[in-house]
């Protein structure tokens, strides 16, 4: 089952694959990911360093059973000003869909193909942008589902993302796997509205999976901190207190709360920009207690590093989340090599894609299919 990864970064989507899934190319743009990727695939001769716009249909060889790309989020959200697909960054899309459509042309087309990217893609001018995608996969001949799957049931991480999964003419979603309608939490009202912008013959492409749930627990966040941080240190007893300067009476209720009950309490707190009664926006700290972190995003500025906020009784004290935490977040092994600098790891991982995620799909959707597929061939 061999498999072209596209946007690749720190190769999560590949460990979540697993050593049953050989990678025959694999592509990324950003020479600090590129050499994380190699720093643990010793022999990743399959790593072409460059812009997929530069890639032609000669550089990727054999015939893929699989194509993934987690192609590039920031224009489909907040950090890009949802510029979409038309954006420098999100628009490399396109770049891996014209090689797409070059391997279909020569008879190599990928029997599936993932796309992966943060759940604003559904609505990113108001669903265009997702329709955009579903229309280029029907006219390719490709039948695609879109999910909406978060990495908070399998980590203690509140990480929803959209999944399209795209099946070629030879390859049929496994029995049981395709419902007649959506069906929560895979299927949100928000795909409305790229559904209904479709085209009669998108529409009829257009698949609603409805894969098991998943068993496995998701654990919890204080499970994932280290007792000695790495690459962080504790905040100042003025930093903290600015930290809970930044709290609405909601928040600083939930702190008090955490001292009341006693015993060692581990948040998670992010800094938000939030409208005031006066009309102005503010910086606030929100805090959570739940033992689920928050959505881990890349370091474009300060607000976008997650903090830690460990309460001991009275005792409060705040540090960012450490570089091994946010990989444990995501589900990578222990001995992934990191970035020495904090936020080129936090930005290797932050941009990634949880790697239990994959692995689910894998075993629920995409070897299933595949295994299917084939036997219904070979009769």
């Amino acid at each position: 089952m061999g498999f072209y990864e596209f946007f690749a970064g720190a190769g999560m989507a590949r460990i979540g694959l697993g050593p049953d899934w050989p990678c025959l190319f694999a592509n990324d743009f950003d020479p600090g990911k590129a050499a994380s990727y190699r720093a643990y695939f010793p022999s990743s001769h399959e790593l072409r360093l460059g812009d997929a716009a530069n890639l032609k249909t000669s550089d990727l060889p054999g015939h893929a059973d699989l194509a993934w790309a987690s192609f590039p989020c920031q224009d489909l959200s907040l950090a890009g000003h949802y510029a979409g697909l038309g954006g420098e960054r999100s628009g490399a899309f396109w770049a891996f869909w014209r090689l797409m459509r070059g391997l279909r042309a020569e008879g190599r087309a990928p029997r599936i193909i993932v796309l992966e990217n943060v759940r604003g893609t559904i609505t990113s001018h108001q669903g265009r942008d997702l329709a955009a995608i579903c229309e280029s996969l029907a006219r390719e001949d490709y039948r695609y589902a879109p999910l909406v799957v978060d990495a908070q049931l399998f980590l203690p991480q509140s990480r929803p993302r959209l999944f399209i999964v795209a099946f070629g003419p030879e390859t049929t979603p496994a029995p049981g796997l395709a419902g007649d309608g959506p069906l929560p939490p895979w299927h949100p009202n928000a795909f409305a509205a790229a559904y209904d912008r479709l085209s009669p013959q998108a529409r009829a492409a257009w698949l609603w999976l409805t894969p098991p749930r998943p068993q496995a627990t998701p654990g919890k966040l204080s499970d994932l901190m280290e007792d000695e941080p790495h690459g962080v240190k504790w905040h100042t007893a003025f930093e903290t207190k600015r930290i809970l300067e930044l709290m609405s009476p909601l928040h600083l209720e939930k702190v008090k709360k955490a001292q009341k009950e006693g015993g060692k309490r581990v948040g998670a707190v992010y800094k938000r920009t939030r409208p005031q009664g006066d009309g102005t926006k503010a910086q606030r700290a929100e805090v959570r207690f739940d033992e689920v972190a928050g959505c881990l995003r890349t370091p474009a500025g300060g607000s976008s590093r997650q903090i830690i906020m460990v309460i001991e009784g009275k005792k409060v004290r705040t540090r960012l989340l450490s570089p091994r935490e946010a990989a444990r977040l995501m589900g990578l092994p222990e001995d992934y090599p990191l970035p020495e600098r904090y936020n080129d790891a936090y930005r290797l991982i932050g941009d990634g894609v949880a790697v239990p995620v994959v692995s689910w799909l894998s075993r629920t959707i995409l070897e299933p299919s595949l295994h299917v597929s084939r036997s219904a061939m070979a009769v």
